[in-house]
Parts: C-alpha cells; structure tokens; sequence
C-alpha cells in the first residue's frame, strides 16, 4: 500500500501523484472503488490523499504493455 495524491480524471484516465514525485496514469480503478468514491465526476477528490493498492495487468493486445489498475483506496 502507497500514499497518493488524486490529481485528475481525463480521457478516461485516473492521474495520481505519489509521495516519492511518481506520476502514474491509471486506465482502470475496480468498480468497488468506484461506487465508494466518485473520481469520475466528484471534483471533492481532487488533491486527496489516498492509500492506494494497484497491479500492473499485462495488456491483452500488446505483450509488453502493462496496464494499472486501482485494486482500492483508502482516504488519509
């Protein structure tokens, strides 16, 4: 588990900016996160910090390409 920053939600993106100055771009967050907090359309999320837990998922259309997916968060 990580401590992340929330920056932004664009072209279906979920930016966060992790403490050690890391920028990661996730292209999915579970849809549990998703019903608990609203980062598509709530802009109260923005700037919060979070505890985050992710995994790297080997794209299905490009073998060496992974994609992030956000597994859970937790507000600080």
């Amino acid at each position: 588990m990580r401590t992340a920053v929330f920056k932004s939600y664009e072209n279906g993106y979920f930016t966060f900016w992790f403490d050690n100055g890391e920028e990661l771009a996730f292209e999915e967050v579970h849809p549990r996160v998703l019903k608990q907090y609203d980062l598509k359309n709530d802009d109260n999320y923005i700037d919060q910090e979070f505890k985050i837990v992710f995994v790297e998922v080997p794209d299905p259309t490009d073998e060496d390409l992974v994609i992030y997916r956000v597994e859970s968060l937790k507000p600080l």
